[in-house]
């Protein structure tokens, strides 16, 4: 009686400290949840992927993040200049441009004046991980990004793995993301990625009763994928996420300790 209190008390204790303490996201993560306080899904859509009407321009919709960043935004900084601008240096100095936007019902505003410097580079990331850049230039970690894709994975970890989605009742109440810092917490090596992958739970996590109960309790599970993996499916996914954290999207590992006015 008493060790089953003793664990009780401790499971609650552990509850309340990780409720406490401000979850560490990642930059895409950041910006995905400024987004939507800011007021962006409401033109782009949900998560920035179905832009609203927008009667009286040529192109008729508000453009969303997936499919549209390049016909508006080649490069990083003129996503940036986007959010911070309301336009590109190029696109302010067209007068055809000008006259479009004019016409428009909905013009996007210049948020340099209502955010941070950081903030706007957590905006930017946030829309490079939907519109799925950069892109690996290794094949074994494109295709490893296609896999994931095909599987689901990115359905609870975002585009590309890089959003930390809600998830009630687990550790951190989130689905953690790929390139987000607390990921080496858990998954150490290519061993435990497989383990994931094929079983849905780590062994060192299925071993210890305070990460099952977690584990057990949280509203999305992970699946275990053995039966619909291909071969090499794998060693292409373990290459995509190690691509992600070590060479991949610039400012994925800024200010890895929690936010601040980003969060």
């Amino acid at each position: 009686m008493r060790g089953l209190l003793a664990a009780g008390l401790l499971m609650l204790s552990v509850t309340a400290s990780c409720l406490a303490v401000r979850p560490p996201l990642s930059p895409a993560e950041r910006g995905r949840r400024l987004a939507e306080r800011t007021g962006c899904f409401g033109c782009h859509g949900p998560e920035g992927l179905r832009g609203a009407g927008n009667p009286g321009r040529t192109d008729r919709t508000v453009p969303g993040f997936e499919d549209d960043v390049m016909m508006f935004a080649k490069t990083r900084d003129e996503i940036r200049e986007w959010i911070r601008d309301g336009g590109t240096a190029a696109k302010r100095r067209s007068r055809t441009w000008r006259a479009q936007r004019e016409q428009g019902a909905l013009r996007m505003p210049a948020f340099g004046d209502r955010l941070s410097a950081r903030q706007v580079e957590d905006l930017v990331a946030m829309v490079e991980a939907n519109a799925g850049r950069p892109e690996p230039e290794d094949s074994l970690a494109l295709a490893g990004r296609r896999r994931a894709k095909e599987l689901g994975c990115t359905g609870c970890h975002g585009p590309g793995g890089r959003f930390q989605r809600p998830n009630p009742g687990s550790v951190r109440g989130y689905v953690p993301a790929w390139d987000g810092p607390d990921f080496p917490e858990l998954v150490r090596d290519r061993a435990e990625f497989s383990e994931w992958v094929e079983r849905g739970r780590s062994d060192r996590f299925a071993r210890n009763p305070l990460a099952r109960y977690f584990l057990d309790r949280a509203a999305v599970k992970m699946p275990a994928f053995r039966r619909h993996l291909l071969p090499g499916d794998l060693d292409a996914l373990w290459r995509y996420v190690t691509w992600l954290r070590t060479g991949a999207p610039a400012g994925r590992h800024e200010a890895a300790g929690n936010g601040g006015a980003g969060d």
